[in-house]
Formats: structure tokens, sequence, C-alpha cells
């Protein structure tokens, strides 16, 4: 019986059974957790995701993109097995947080300006936190230590980097987008003699990549545009209603119980590895939601603000299930697959934590 509750195929329904139980249970707790939820979403998330959402898929139409392919290609390409489209991505995504990186990847690959093998690299090491919530929520708000900006910074993102070396070997006999000139514009495609031959600067290249990009679009400004938004609002619904699902989520496994058992169970293995068993609390609610672990590792006065900060760091590289469940959505619509990506973020929050135990000294708060 147990074997086959467990299975892969099984498991889903009787999740669903048993929320839809706790649901009836604890129907208050559930409507007060979905309005923290909708609040975060439209306060926070919404103001923060929409503008990069739309910038994003106007960047597309314009063909800035393909600016961007041809100017870092010799640097992508060598580095992390990408193409320099990849470049845009990455810097995109470093800059605006999760799961703008994975939106744009989902695009490229979309648009066949990459491919599966490429596609699952560059979303593994491009869903990262974005500076203003690492220092300003995290950090100052968190923490209320400004101090600790700098060593958080280089675990999240230096580790980031690794897991972007570390997947260059991910599927590496995969055929790689330049070997099949992919995100090239079509008129470029084939013109490898003609290169050989007389080989104009890297810049008129790029602006005429960008050019034939936007031809090959065709839509117009208003066209463009509206596209544009409305794409973007149906991508911030889907976020929106998988924070409030992951709000509920946590505060019903709160109320029977759940998470309190897991604490003591997490807690048992940090004792074994030498760190505070008060900070258990801190990586069960990271696990399912990046805030509301980021805030207990800073609240957990007393278990010494290395392993604090070492947490958070683990936390802000793991994402939460909240934000897999966004990537996830966005994945489903081709053919990357979820596992690299999952793989990805439990090495990149154990690179990350081990990082600040090594940078503590050089960049940690003084005194």
């Amino acid at each position: 019986m147990l074997h086959f509750l467990f299975r892969p195929a099984v498991i889903p329904a009787w999740s669903a059974v048993l929320i839809a139980l706790l649901l009836a249970i604890f129907p208050a707790a559930a409507l007060d957790s979905a309005v923290r939820g909708l609040s975060i979403w439209w306060q926070v998330l919404f103001p923060a995701l929409f503008p990069f959402f739309v910038i994003s898929e106007l960047l597309l139409g314009f063909g800035i993109v393909h600016f961007f392919g041809t100017m870092l290609d010799p640097f992508m390409r060598p580095l992390f097995r990408l193409p320099g489209i990849g470049g845009f991505v990455v810097t995109m995504g470093f800059a605006s947080g999760y799961p703008v990186g994975a939106r744009l990847t989902s695009q490229l690959w979309e648009q066949r300006l990459i491919t599966r093998a490429e596609g699952e690299r560059l979303v593994a090491f491009t869903t990262s936190s974005d500076p203003i919530f690492l220092i300003g929520a995290v950090a100052v708000g968190f923490f209320h230590n400004a101090a600790l900006a700098p060593i958080l910074a280089a675990a999240h993102y230096g580790g980031a980097m690794m897991i972007g070396f570390m997947m260059r070997y991910h599927d590496r006999h995969s055929r790689g987008s330049t070997d099949a000139e992919a995100w090239r514009p079509p008129s470029d495609r084939g013109s490898s003699l003609r290169s050989n031959r007389r080989k104009s600067p890297r810049l008129i290249e790029a602006v005429k990549a960008m050019h034939q990009a936007r031809l090959l679009d065709g839509r117009p400004l208003g066209t463009l545009f509206q596209d544009a938004i409305q794409a973007s609002l149906r991508l911030m619904i889907v976020v929106g209603g998988l924070v409030v699902f992951f709000s509920v989520l946590m505060e019903l496994l709160t109320q029977a119980g759940t998470i309190s058992a897991l604490s003591a169970g997490i807690g048992t293995v940090m004792t074994l590895l030498g760190l505070p068993a008060s900070l258990s609390n801190a990586v069960v609610n990271g696990l399912f939601e990046v805030t509301l672990g980021a805030k207990a590792a800073g609240a957990a006065i007393g278990s010494g603000l290395m392993h604090q900060t070492a947490i958070a760091a683990f936390i802000l590289s793991w994402g939460g299930l909240s934000v897999h469940a966004q990537i996830a959505s966005l994945l489903s619509r081709t053919d990357l697959r979820y596992r690299p990506f999952l793989i990805a973020r439990f090495i990149h929050g154990c690179i990350a934590s081990a990082l600040v135990y090594l940078l503590w000294r050089l960049l940690g708060p003084v005194g």
C-alpha cells in the first residue's frame, strides 16, 4: 500500500487531497495567508518585475538581443559554452532577479536562438536574487546590517558564476547553437566563406544583426508594445497565483505542525554538521519561500552572525519552492528539463554558504 502511495504518478493526487482537507480545517488561516501573499505580489513583485518583463519583450522585438549576441560571442562561448546572446540573459537575470533569467531563456528557446542544452545551462546560473532585494531587504531590512552586503553579494553572485563554469560540462556532447548558426539572422547564415575572406569589425556585425532581427520581426511599434504588455501581464498572473498558493501552503503546514516537525529533523542534521540548530526554522522556511527564510535567518539572534549569513546565502541561492514553481511553469512551454535546474540550485546554495565561511575574514563586517 505504501509503495503504491509513493509512486510519482500518485503523489500529486493524495497531496492535493491533503491540502483540500487542511483548507477545510483551517479556513481562516488560509484566507489570511492568501491575503498576505496577494499583498506581497501586488505591492512588491508586480512593480518590481512587470517593467522588466515588458522591457525584455521590447528588446527582443527591436533586435537588441542579437546585438548583444554578436558582441559577446567571443567571451561567452569559451567560458560557459553559450552563444553571446546568453550574455544578455546573464546581465538581465542578475540585475532583475528571479524569474527574469528563466523568462528570457524560454523566449530565446522559443525563437530557436539557443539549443536545449544551452538553455538548461543558462537558466541554471542566471536564476538569482536581484541586488536590491539582496542589499535592501536582506542585509538592511532583515539583518539590520548593511556591512553584510559585500559578503552576501560575493557569495551569491560568485557562486552563480561557479555554477556557470560547472554547467559548461552539462550535456557536453550536444551540438551548440553556434555550430548550427541558430541564433544568427537568416541573411547571415551560410556566410562563413565570405567572412573568411573579409571580416567586418564586430560592432558593425552586431549592428547588422540587430537590423536584420528587427526586419524579421516586422511588427509596428504599437503592436510590439501591446504584445509585450499582454505577454507580461499573463506571466505576472501566473507568478501571483504561485505566490498566493505557496503562502497558503506554508500557513497550512504550519497550522498542521508539519513545519515544526521538519524544523526538528533539520535541526538534528545541522547539529551533526556543527551548525546552530536554532537556524533550522530559517532553513525550513527558506526551502519553501526565499523571503520568509531570509527573514527567519536574520531574526535568529544568538546563532552567530557568520552562521546566519551562511544560511541566508544558501536560501537566496536555493530560491525556495515558490521560485522553483515559477521556473517550472516557464520551462513547461519548452523542452528544457527542470532536473538540471533543481540540482544546480542546491549546489549553488552549498557553494554560496561555503563562500561565506571562506570570505568572512576578508569581507565580513568588522567587530
